[in-house]
């Protein structure tokens, strides 16, 4: 499904004729290898900063680590000193360079940097800390960054970040502070044990949680899909009370290396935006999060084993003790039979290893049915045991004029019912259609053709009358029917209220 960059002027993302997704602006980082900067350790201390190699005076990296091999240290153009932090962006790549850095909870910091270059970003990520980001547009002087952040009551670290934007050209950024009182290192494990005399009487209540045991599953009839990629971060309990849901579908997890990241951003093993999903839960809501989307390596074609891609999934899982997961196999991927292969072993382990964990995937398709990939990507996940919870279709870009799309997603489900009923010919008429979920594209499609409210109404009546799985729709930043720059970022270009997609799709129950 398409998604857009994140500066709201963006012009509008194509799908090829596979369909260009909900973009999940790709591939990951992973940031801040080597520990906390400590006090001690910074060249800043004295003046209270608290990052180490602020000035990169170090004439190298130092203390901060950047995706792939795109960071490096130059000697010539630097603000100050001799020395500047130079990212090198592409159109893969936002060249994101970054450190962990020791802080105090329920405390406000001020981060700093001077930087040159198109689109250039500084933030900062952590539990309980919504990201500052601030970001300049371009110039071609040197200009300066500044933002304030407080600290969550839990909060001990914090991900200091800079990176460009993708096809920008190279950034440069020099003297980056992070002012306030510096927090505790984490302490290390002790090299023994500590020796404990195990209770006499078991607990009275027996723990619940934990990445092996989830918490109960919460139903998510619909759970529109949401770019968390977009400019500016989107918040999901703004939009679901806005609409009148509950619930959305992230996107997405990719791959640089075998690593997991959100949209070559975040690492989610930092939590990124668990405090929004912790409010959808604490409403009566929840998420899936998605892995792969139409731009960027999904983590199936970069690791090369099960292990090594069941150990991303499972960190994914943990860092936000998912309930649901979902696959979204579009493009050159959907071909690619060994990836799907391992993605099949890797789930089918992933599912022993948190017993509950719902799993889907979303695919494209035609108003007759999945492609004969998309078939055999379900079937290699029914052959390895994965329990697959629903197969959602992309019920957009037919690139065929005239067509109507309201009439063509009902068909598109229709068409999957059958299919499925081939594929797990032991289950019930109510089990295969609980196995269905349709998303379509709100409003204007890459092809021009429309999907409107009477098609939204059409679509959860024929869900009503078969209790399909879930509903869902791309996207719900687009349904705020905020237009920018004439593109389709925050809009559906067709007339609508704010949300009103959101509210018509949430009339679904189950």
């Amino acid at each position: 499904m398409p998604r857009a960059p994140h500066d709201d002027t963006a012009a509008r993302h194509r799908r090829p004729a596979a369909r260009t997704k909900l973009l999940g602006l790709t591939a990951a980082v992973v940031l801040a290898a080597g520990g906390l900067a400590t006090l001690a350790g910074n060249a800043g201390a004295a003046d209270g900063n608290l990052l180490g190699n602020p000035g990169f005076e170090s004439g190298s990296l130092g203390a901060w680590s950047c995706s792939g091999s795109t960071g490096s240290v130059v000697n010539s153009g630097a603000h100050g000193g001799s020395y500047a932090l130079r990212g090198e962006v592409s159109g893969a790549d936002t060249a994101q360079c970054g450190q962990s850095v020791a802080v105090k909870p329920n405390t406000t910091y001020t981060l700093s940097a001077w930087v040159q270059g198109q689109y250039v970003y500084l933030g900062a990520t952590g539990s309980g800390v919504t990201d500052p980001a601030v970001w300049t547009p371009g110039g071609s002087g040197w200009q300066q960054l500044t933002a304030t952040f407080t600290t969550g009551a839990a909060t001990t670290s914090v991900n200091v970040h800079l990176h460009g934007w993708y096809g920008q050209g190279a950034y440069l950024a020099d003297d980056v502070t992070l002012t306030g009182p510096g927090g505790n290192p984490s302490t290390p494990p002790p090299t023994t044990p500590p020796t404990t005399t195990p209770p006499t009487t078991p607990p009275t209540t027996p723990p619940t949680g934990g990445p092996t045991t989830p918490a109960p599953n919460v139903a998510l009839p619909v759970a529109p899909y949401i770019d968390m990629g977009a400019w500016p971060t989107p918040s999901m309990p703004a939009m679901a009370k806005s609409g009148n849901l509950k619930s959305f579908t992230m996107g997405f997890v990719t791959a640089v290396g075998c690593k997991a990241g959100w949209f070559n951003a975040y690492d989610p093993r930092t939590g990124w935006a668990k405090d929004q999903i912790d409010a959808l839960r604490a409403a009566g809501g929840d998420v899936k999060l998605s892995f792969g989307g139409a731009s960027g390596t999904e983590l199936a074609a970069a690791c090369t084993s099960v292990d090594s891609l069941f150990a991303e999934y499972d960190a994914v899982v943990n860092a936000y003790n998912l309930r649901y997961v979902d696959f979204d196999i579009e493009g050159a991927a959907i071909a690619d039979t060994v990836a799907n292969e391992r993605r099949s072993a890797a789930l089918a382990k992933l599912q022993k290893a948190h017993p509950g964990l719902k799993v889907s995937f979303t695919l494209p398709v035609l108003p007759e049915g999945l492609t004969t990939e998309g078939v055999a990507v379900v079937r290699s996940a029914r052959d390895a045991g994965v329990d697959v919870d629903v197969v959602n279709v992309m019920a957009m870009d037919y690139y065929r004029a005239g067509t109507d799309y309201g009439d063509a997603a009902v068909q598109a489900a229709q068409s999957l019912y059958g299919q499925l009923k081939a594929l797990y010919p032991a289950k019930g008429d109510a089990q295969l259609w609980a196995m269905v979920g349709v998303t379509p594209m709100l409003g204007e499609n890459d092809d021009h053709q429309i999907y409107n409210q009477a098609d939204a109404q059409q679509l959860v009546a024929f869900a009503r009358q078969h209790h399909l799985g879930t509903l869902a729709f791309w996207d719900a930043t687009r349904d705020a029917n905020a237009c920018t720059g004439g593109g389709l970022f925050k809009c559906t270009n067709i007339p609508q209220q704010p949300y009103e997609f959101a509210k018509i799709f949430a009339q679904y129950t189950g």
